[in-house]
């Protein structure tokens, strides 16, 4: 778990890409890759050092260098999408979803009052309503 205030390294793509050509070309393993790259300590730096790479690699597998390039960190940016706002129709569609709520709308009051007429007339005749 990352610690308060604590500093990241930031590697740029062209090392990131010389690590994962270097890995592919040469056969090493991701372990033996890393022991190459990074005089790690214990076994916590080795294995963080070890999921990054393979974030690399399937980066770069997926997406090209382009990917290694792309900064991901953090929360995505809300600013692209409209938030609560329905989007914009055409004039003939918009017009047509509303005569079609209007219809549904009278549909729905119709068998309301049919249903109160139906029940009303079950209890003048001594039925048990539905």
């Amino acid at each position: 778990m990352a610690k308060k205030g604590q500093k990241f390294k930031k590697y740029s793509p062209e090392f990131k890409l010389s690590v994962i050509l270097d890995m592919r070309q040469n056969h090493l393993g991701y372990r033996e890759t890393v022991r190459k790259y990074w005089n790690t300590t214990n076994e916590s730096e080795t294995s963080n050092h070890l999921r990054q790479v393979i974030k690399w690699e399937r980066k770069y597998l997926e997406e090209g260098y382009e990917g290694l390039m792309k900064d991901n960190r953090g929360r995505p940016s809300l600013t692209g999408k409209k938030r609560g706002r329905p989007p914009k129709l055409e004039k003939k569609v918009e017009e047509d979803l509303i005569a079609e709520n209007q219809r549904l709308r009278m549909e729905i009051e119709y068998l309301k009052k049919l249903s109160a007429l139906v029940l009303a007339e079950e209890r003048e005749n001594g039925k048990k309503p539905r």
